[in-house]
């Protein structure tokens, strides 16, 4: 039988947990830990934005061209990974509510990575960074934002 899964993530790190208590008294149990190594994007590459003429014959008016953020190209990245995980997961029917806990960025990542067949399964979304904090802290978390919607 299906359960309730439980993804906690920032861009660098996403936890997957079991739930195997009730919204109101989760006890989580870790599946796995998914990690990536993703420093500034400072060190992740020195190029200088682009530049190009303007595109009129003799003119020596440039255009500018956006810096690549690689940071942020890595969180996207990940959470397209992460999302395709769990659709994979939710497609072999291994759990039927998740809980998705990461913060405003990461959380718009992966909204707009999931897949329909995942959207459907949420049954909360709390928009805080709680990738580093103990289980029994998310657990705390969660049984308030539960308890505030009135389950």
């Amino acid at each position: 039988m299906a359960g309730s899964w439980v993804v906690v993530a920032d861009g660098r790190k996403a936890l997957l947990l079991e739930n195997l208590g009730g919204p109101l008294n989760p006890d989580l149990r870790v599946i796995r830990v998914e990690e990536i190594d993703n420093p500034p994007s400072r060190a992740q590459g020195a190029d200088r934005a682009g530049r190009m003429n303007d595109g009129r014959a003799g003119s020596v008016r440039k255009s500018a061209f956006e810096a690549t953020d690689f940071h942020q190209l890595a969180e996207d990245r990940f959470a397209g990974r992460l999302a395709a995980a769990l659709d994979k997961a939710a497609a072999g029917g291994a759990f039927d509510k998740l809980v998705v806990a990461a913060p405003p960025s990461a959380l718009g990542a992966l909204r707009a990575a999931f897949s329909e067949r995942v959207k459907a399964r949420i049954a909360l979304e709390i928009d805080s960074d709680l990738v580093n904090h103990p289980a029994p802290e998310i657990e705390r978390r969660i049984a308030a934002a539960f308890d505030r919607r009135g389950v």
